[in-house]
């Protein structure tokens, strides 16, 4: 497998993706200032005994958030005896309101949520992870070897200092005790300064803040695996090549400079790859397809054959388009970083074995993903469950934004259903307003509703009122935007004394009428006209002639 990392230096964003054998795998951006991993001296402001966690202030615009487990020191997510004591153990015995403590933020603030931080401290260099508030030594679980599992854990235990953690990360397979000692002095010295600052400032502040996104890249993703590392910035290039060539010497021949005029995104045809990474239909090769659909609780995936009808069997046919859509999914869940919990709707499979092959293959997809993912099982109604852990905003969340028309609910009220209110809220208003006319200012395709067939509606309307209707159009406004005025009938005759039958107009047909496709309709100062016999001319200016005048629309015929 090729693999390749592009990496793009502009002063609005960076952007980095991974490329394996040619197609997108992951991409990642930075517009602002990245606090995942940055440590903070902070201030407790709030101990909730009843949600055994506390909020703590580290100077970011909404307090972070530290549950129980985050905030014992000691305590490891993966020690299982030390989690059910700490069960037994109150927030209120830990933290105390105004303590000054030292966190790190481990997920970046999302929505309406803070950052979430902890106590249990770690700093990542290339081969090793530094675990200042424990003592034992860990193994990246994707070094599968024994032997090679057991020589990494003797040497770290010769050269690790008594009362500190340290894992061995996966790209230390095969490595030398001279590279990990360099690393764990680097970190060790690091931890230090973090200390000594520790001890002199007040919080809250920013006391270590963690590699920009391209450094990070390099640290993490980096090695020999890589074929290509592409930057196309020359001033970046020089740091990462001194960068690379301190902590991995035998690296420094895969960077390279792009200096072309093209965007190097658009050389390699990212920026539609990209685009595309953010909807919701994904087109599988086979004429099957996947919805991705994203709530605030989980996100759901759901596989369909499509177009893709088989050969054989409806259940070969069920499982080729299954096994089709594992790998697409796992792609899709690591290029957009979905996180969370994720329901996969598989096609139902009635034999128990085609069952077992999709979670076997599934699982098996899932190990390139850099993140933890963990498949639970399959549920007897064919959802498979999966968690995958949540750092940062995914790809839809930086490079999107709620619709401001339907504020994110993805479905607006339908115009009939507009049209509907805006009459009810008429006759609410009319009990309490005098006066002999209303002004109405509306959506044209709103008004084309209100006035129903030949204006049949809108007179049964003002018959109902007892008020006689004025309707204006304002093409700018959304459907779902209405005004209503009360007035009088002679304010009103004298806003409308510009249009007369008779009267010539040049105008453009905005649209085909709604109620009746052989005309067209248009408008003029706000005054809606049906052209009779416009209906095929959408778009086009032409001449008409009014040949009838109403308060709520006029009628035309081309001329």
């Amino acid at each position: 497998m090729t693999k390749e990392i592009l990496v793009n230096i502009d002063k609005l964003e960076n952007r980095v993706v991974i490329l394996e054998d040619g197609e997108l795998a992951e991409i990642h951006i930075a517009r602002d200032e990245r606090v995942i991993g940055s440590i903070y001296k902070g201030r407790v402001t709030n101990v909730l005994q009843g949600m055994q966690a506390a909020f703590v202030d580290i100077g970011l615009e909404k307090n972070a958030f530290l549950c129980l487990n985050d905030a014992i020191v000691n305590v490891s997510h993966d020690d299982e005896d030390l989690l059910e004591e700490a069960k037994e153990i109150s927030i209120k015995d830990v933290l105390k309101i105004n303590q000054e403590i030292l966190v790190q933020i481990i997920k970046e603030p999302i929505g309406s949520k803070g950052a979430r931080v902890s106590t249990h401290i770690t700093l990542p260099g290339r081969f090793l992870v530094l675990l200042p508030m424990a003592n034992y030594i860990g193994v990246s679980r994707r070094i599968e070897g024994y032997e090679e599992r057991e020589r990494l854990k003797q040497i770290v235990t010769k050269i690790k200092p008594d009362n500190l953690g340290v894992i061995i990360r996966t790209v230390g397979e095969g490595k030398k005790e001279e590279d990990f000692q360099r690393d764990l002095d680097f970190l060790i010295k690091l931890w230090k300064k973090i200390q000594e600052k520790d001890n002199k400032i007040s919080s809250p502040t920013c006391i270590h803040q963690d590699l920009s996104l391209v450094y990070k890249i390099i640290r993490d993703v980096l090695d020999m695996s890589v074929d290509r590392f592409i930057i196309d910035s020359k001033e970046e290039y020089k740091k990462v090549k001194e960068l690379v060539e301190v902590i991995s010497p035998n690296l420094t021949s895969k960077i390279k400079l792009y200096s072309g005029k093209r965007s190097i995104f658009d050389l390699y045809g990212l920026e539609k790859k990209i685009e595309d990474a953010t909807k919701s239909k994904i087109w599988l090769e086979s004429g099957g397809y996947l919805i991705i659909e994203k709530t605030e609780a989980l996100t759901v995936i759901d596989v369909n054959t499509g177009k893709f009808v088989g050969s054989k069997s409806l259940e070969d046919t069920i499982l080729k388009t299954n096994l089709e859509a594992v790998n697409r999914i796992a792609r899709e869940i690591r290029l957009r970083d979905i996180g969370g919990i994720i329901i996969i709707d598989f096609i139902d499979m009635e034999d128990l074995s085609h069952r077992s092959l999709i979670l076997k293959e599934l699982a098996e997809a899932f190990k390139k993903d850099r993140t933890r993912t963990n498949i639970v099982d399959m549920t007897g109604l064919g959802l498979v469950e999966i968690t995958r852990k949540r750092i940062s905003h995914d790809l839809d969340e930086v490079l999107k934004e709620p619709c401001p028309y339907c504020k994110g609910d993805g479905n607006v009220l339908s115009l009939k259903s507009i049209s509907i209110k805006i009459e009810r809220d008429i006759k609410k208003q009319n009990i309490e307003n005098r006066g002999d006319a209303i002004k109405l200012i509306v959506h044209p395709e709103i008004a084309i509703l209100l006035i129903g067939w030949d204006g049949e509606k809108i007179r049964e309307l003002q018959k109902e009122l007892d008020k006689k209707l004025y309707l204006y159009i304002n093409e700018y406004q959304l459907p779902k935007k209405y005004q209503i005025q009360f007035s009088t009938i002679e304010k009103m005759e004298e806003e409308f004394k510009y249009l007369k039958e008779g009267d010539e107009l040049e105008l453009e047909i905005y649209d085909t009428y709604m109620l009746n496709f052989q005309d067209g309709i248009t408008w003029s100062k706000g005054h809606m006209i049906q052209v009779t016999g416009g209906g095929n001319l959408k778009g086009k200016k032409v001449r008409i002639r009014i040949n009838k005048v109403y308060p709520y629309f006029s009628k035309a015929v081309l001329s």
